[in-house]
């Protein structure tokens, strides 16, 4: 085991290398005076400043981060009423399609649920006139119908492993259902419900397949706009959004896992 230790470390370094070298590459050059992101031409900060005047990247940027934190909150909703069901309700009519409907997302290529969900929404729009166009709405439905798919396995995990004592005693007390959710079982899944909301976020944010299938004019989303970019040449100004977007994500994730560590800390001391 000592001979591969070194072997293991090595593979480990390189594989975070890979990962993060290109990140830092980004952030150093969102700095750069040159306009060119492969030549360093000296320190500076007018690139975020022409960031703030370029209007229609701000707008998809804002359009981007309204849309994954709508989908990431309905994910999490849906989500959360799915692993109720599957975990809670073992036997109940449908449960084989509801599991099918639930894991289809995660493992079907994003180009078929794409089309699939434009082909809907046109049929709908034809038939019952709703949605009217494509837009934000349908990007919205679009993502929710994948990204609930995360929050259900997530969840789902969290509620199999959940110790049922607790619930039965606050029943037992005379307390109602619906406050024994929101008293007992919500605090307990929190952890799980964050990281589900952490997930479906950024795969909303994220996404750009789906999104290029259901949007419409004046629906571009950030994603989209910085590829038809890159297309033509990667500007510093999308390394400036880069950089501020990798700023909030990691602050995000430095909250969301201090408020973990709270609230692990909350529960070994209401074990003893």
């Amino acid at each position: 085991m000592n001979r591969r230790l070194p072997l293991l470390i090595t593979i480990l370094l390189f594989g975070y290398a890979f990962l993060y070298i290109p990140i830092v590459s980004l952030i150093v050059y969102s700095f750069n005076e040159s306009r060119l992101v492969t030549v360093w031409g000296g320190f500076s900060t007018k690139w975020y400043g022409e960031l703030l005047n370029n209007g229609p990247l701000l707008s998809a940027a804002w359009l981007s981060v309204r849309i994954a934190a709508l989908t990431a909150t309905l994910a999490v909703i849906l989500g959360t009423l799915a692993a109720l069901a599957l975990v809670r309700f073992r036997r109940f009519r449908g449960r084989g399609s509801l599991e099918v409907m639930v894991t289809a997302p995660l493992v079907m290529p994003e180009v078929i649920i794409g089309l699939s969900l434009l082909l809907l929404f046109v049929a709908m729009e034809t038939v019952i006139g709703w949605p009217a166009g494509r837009g934000m709405t349908t990007i919205v439905i679009a993502h929710t119908t994948f990204a609930m798919a995360y929050v259900t396995v997530v969840v789902q995990s969290r509620l199999a492993h959940m110790d049922l004592s607790l619930e039965e005693a606050a029943l037992d007390l005379g307390a109602r259902p619906i406050k024994v959710f929101f008293a007992i079982t919500l605090p307990i899944i929190a952890p799980s419900l964050i990281a589900g909301w952490l997930l479906a976020f950024t795969l909303s944010l994220d996404d750009l397949v789906v999104a290029s299938f259901v949007s419409g004019p004046g629906s571009t989303t950030l994603p989209m706009v910085v590829y038809s970019s890159v297309r033509l040449g990667v500007s510093p100004e999308i390394n400036a959004l880069a950089t501020i977007i990798v700023g909030l994500v990691t602050l995000a994730v430095l909250i969301a896992g201090w408020v973990l560590w709270r609230q692990e800390k909350r529960n070994q001391l209401d074990a003893h």
